[in-house]
């Protein structure tokens, strides 16, 4: 039997850390294309994103993205 952590991310995480890398310019940008392109509300998908970020798969899909943001969510938590 094949281990979890053993398997690919899933189209979905994939759409997700590659939404991470694209810039956006304005205000609402992103979440406009989180609905159109992903189907998801922004909050859903803040959601996935956070769990992604500690998934080891996602680490090894795309460690520069992965690592990048996991300094910013670390850097947001010390500040509260």
């Amino acid at each position: 039997m094949e281990r979890p952590e053993a398997r690919e991310l899933g189209a979905r995480e994939r759409d997700i850390l590659a939404l991470e890398r694209r810039g956006f310019s304005g205000p609402g940008a992103k979440e406009r294309v989180i609905r159109e392109e992903l189907q998801l509300s922004p909050v859903r998908y803040y959601q996935l994103l956070n769990a992604l970020l500690d998934d080891p798969r996602a680490l090894a899909h795309d460690p520069v993205t992965v690592n990048r943001l996991r300094r910013v969510r670390e850097a947001r938590r010390a500040e509260r």
